[in-house]
C-alpha cells in the first residue's frame, strides 16, 4: 500500500497562511482552505476512529455527504472538516469512538444528556 499523499497542492498558493493544531501538532495552512484539505495536504491520514473497532477514517467525498471526516474543532465535536474553513489558532482533534451530543438547555436533550452521564 502506498504511503504517498493522495492530495497535493497543484499550484503554489500565494498569500496569507494560518496556523492550526491537529492532535497537538502545529501546521500551516492557506487562509480560506477547508480543514480536511489543509490536513490532507499536511500529510494527516487518520481523522477519526470508528465506534466499533477504532478503524481509521479520513475524508471521502469532500462535500459533506459521507461524515467520514468528523473531527472536534475548538472543543465542538462532530464537525465535518470538509465544510469548515481554517482559522488562525484553530485547535482540531481527531474524533474517537461514539459521537456525543452536546447538551442543550431544556427539553428532552437535557434529560437524555443527564441519563448518559449516569451510565
Amino acid at each position: 500500500m502506498s504511503t504517498e499523499p493522495l492530495f497535493m497542492q497543484l499550484e503554489p498558493v500565494e498569500g496569507t497562511t494560518v496556523c492550526i493544531t491537529f492532535n497537538e501538532a502545529r501546521y500551516e495552512a492557506p487562509a480560506g482552505a477547508n480543514v480536511a484539505a489543509a490536513l490532507l495536504t499536511a500529510g494527516v491520514r487518520r481523522f477519526r476512529g470508528t465506534p466499533v473497532n477504532g478503524s481509521p477514517r479520513a475524508p471521502y467525498c469532500m462535500m459533506g455527504v459521507c461524515f467520514e471526516c468528523l473531527v472536534e474543532i475548538d472543543g465542538t465535536p462532530n464537525c465535518q472538516s470538509c465544510l469548515e474553513s481554517v482559522r488562525n489558532d484553530m485547535v482540531i482533534r481527531s474524533q474517537e469512538g461514539v459521537r456525543h451530543v452536546l447538551r442543550e438547555t431544556g427539553g428532552d436533550a437535557s434529560r437524555l444528556a443527564s441519563q448518559q452521564e449516569l451510565l
